[in-house]
């Protein structure tokens, strides 16, 4: 695939004397929504963090748009379009929803096309405009999380990883925020989903891959990952 936009090659990393991805390759090109799925501790999460060098890998590659990210700080990754928006959701509880959403474009200084992505935003997730003054930690979960993938939009990213979008939120805003990615993506953004929502993942992306204990085990067109007898077994509950 030579118009990949993201490249990990044989990635190892891991916590301390303990390694958890044992040589994770995967591509993402550009337009797609490739989806990463696996059981808990299989390494999803660990990966994101590796790629966006939060996690300081141990061997391998990553290139994003033909360059390095290796030795990198995890706010010159951001700087270059690549960014996540965390498992957890993680907003400052103890600020407004426009605060967060302003703390997200820290990195810009151009104010016009700012104030564009805030419409943006706003469009796309109407209840936020509605509570731009309410504290984000009063918000619901899924309303957090249309929070968190707004600030991440802030930065104006050309690829977003997802972190578990759907964890811990009521099912008709799993809907809406499932939406919302599919809409984000047809105008153009580029997405590599967690998900242990494994059959909305796959039905929501063009590819996927599976991990296993920290390696890749099974990848392919999503359409034929739902159909896979092992995936439906293990991920799906067939």
């Amino acid at each position: 695939m030579s118009d990949a936009l993201l490249e990990v090659s044989e990635l190892r990393c891991g916590y301390g004397q303990i390694e958890v991805l044992r040589g994770v390759s995967l591509r993402v090109a550009q337009g797609e929504i490739v989806a990463l799925i696996g059981s808990n501790g299989a390494g999803k999460s660990t990966t994101l963090m590796a790629v966006n060098q939060v996690i300081k890998p141990m061997a391998g590659s990553i290139r994003f748009a033909g360059e390095s990210l290796i030795g990198l700080r995890a706010d010159e990754v951001v700087q270059r379009g690549l960014v996540q928006v965390p498992e957890g959701r993680r907003v400052f509880a103890r600020m407004t929803v426009l605060e967060n959403l302003v703390l997200g474009a820290y990195l810009r200084n151009d104010h016009d096309g700012i104030a564009t992505d805030m419409h943006r935003v706003n469009d796309l997730f109407p209840v936020l405009k509605e509570r731009q003054s309410q504290l984000a930690g009063t918000l619901s979960g899924g309303e957090q999380q249309m929070l968190a993938i707004g600030r991440a939009l802030m930065s104006r990213p050309r690829l977003l990883m997802m972190d578990e979008p759907s964890m811990g939120i009521a099912p008709i805003l799993v809907t809406r925020i499932f939406q919302a990615i599919q809409q984000l993506n047809q105008e153009g953004l580029t997405v590599l989903l967690v998900e242990q929502n494994a059959r909305g993942a796959l039905k929501l992306s063009s590819r996927g891959y599976v991990i296993e204990t920290g390696k890749v085990t099974i990848e392919g067109p999503s359409h034929e990952l739902l159909n896979d007898d092992r995936i439906r077994a293990a991920y799906l509950g067939d």
